[in-house]
């Protein structure tokens, strides 16, 4: 969902050029490689430690992708060698190539237990078409029934299309850890909602912090509810999160995001980021005075129209939020005849 950025600030306004670097502050270059969609990039950055570099993130595993990476490497990166590379969450443009890091370059991955573990299971996870869990969670969020006939006959989407192979080893962080990387000494906290266990970087000389898509500046991150886990939370986790994370914010931080442009002004926008999504969640329980399965649910969260490219995160999303409205007894549900659940706001609600 997107959230006006008013009272934000870009002081780095234009991003860097394919295979380019923008100098954010001494030894911390912005990055940016494509995405094959619409949010047609993400956000990478090079942390100088000398007689070498620390990456955060890494883009979608394709041969476009690596033939950028050596243009980096070869150009402002100059042709020191990747040691480490730091990944912020298990989401494939942002572990997409840390494999290939490790294995080519000879890079330790640093980065949470549960995004190893999930960007691992995924990766080995091919699939030829979607299995009966992923229809059963389809039909019961009342899917578009074209949509669902399409999605049937095609393969899916697999981790492994644009993830390279990831080797036995990492290095965990976890919350409170403090790591030294680009000269700097960075704790790291533990963000949720968006991605499991998702780690964000705050400098202790409180100029810097790397917010992955946890703090995103002018877009909300997608909270979805997917078939491995089709009773989760993630609205709960994130709104405990961004309320966690709010008061380590500063209006003197640059956030370098994992998407759009660098920014200032994180106090408000972590304000933004919550009242966005309580905002949702009435709008939503005061619509379901009637039954309603979650893909009926676009117009009261998203407010403009759901196109087929947004589909399928609409609808993960509209669960989302629907989890969370049951898990605060704002809601029961019923099984429809054809599997969907069908929402409804309690006699006691609004």
């Amino acid at each position: 969902m997107d959230a006006a950025p008013a009272g934000l600030s870009y002081p780095f306004p234009d991003p860097p050029a394919e295979g380019e670097a923008v100098e954010l502050a001494e030894g911390v270059l912005w990055l940016r490689l494509p995405l094959p969609m619409k949010l047609d990039h993400v956000n990478c950055y090079a942390l100088d430690d000398g007689d070498g570099w620390t990456i955060v993130d890494t883009g979608f595993d394709s041969t476009r992708s690596r033939a950028i990476w050596a243009a980096l490497l070869d150009g402002p990166l100059k042709g020191r060698p990747v040691r480490r590379v730091l990944v912020t969450h298990h989401h494939p443009d942002h572990i997409g190539l840390a494999g290939w890091f490790q294995a080519e370059h000879g890079a330790e991955l640093v980065t949470t237990r549960t995004a190893w573990l999930l960007a691992r299971m995924l990766s080995l996870d091919v699939q030829d078409r979607p299995n009966g869990e992923t229809l059963a969670f389809w039909r019961s969020a009342g899917m578009d029934d074209a949509i669902y006939q399409q999605r049937l006959a095609e393969r899916p989407f697999n981790f492994a299309d644009v993830v390279a192979p990831l080797p036995l080893g990492f290095t965990r962080i976890r919350q409170g850890d403090t790591i030294t990387a680009g000269g700097r000494h960075w704790d790291v906290h533990i963000g949720n909602g968006h991605a499991p266990e998702h780690a964000t970087l705050w400098s202790r000389d409180g100029a810097l912090v790397i917010g992955g898509d946890q703090l995103l500046p002018s877009i909300s991150p997608n909270l979805g509810v997917y078939a491995t886990e089709p009773e989760a939370d993630p609205v709960g986790e994130w709104l405990e999160a961004c309320e966690r994370l709010h008061h380590h914010a500063r209006d003197t931080q640059l956030v370098l995001p994992g998407h759009k442009l660098p920014f200032s002004g994180l106090p408000m926008r972590m304000r933004q980021l919550i009242d966005n999504h309580h905002g949702a969640l009435n709008r939503l329980v005061r619509a379901l005075d009637r039954p309603h399965a979650a893909a009926d649910c676009f117009p009261y969260l998203f407010m403009r129209r759901i196109g087929a490219a947004e589909y399928g995160l609409a609808l993960v999303e509209a669960v989302a939020h629907l989890n969370h409205l049951l898990q605060l007894g704002q809601v029961d549900r019923t099984r429809r005849d054809d599997g969907a659940w069908m929402w409804q706001q309690r006699e006691d609600t609004v």
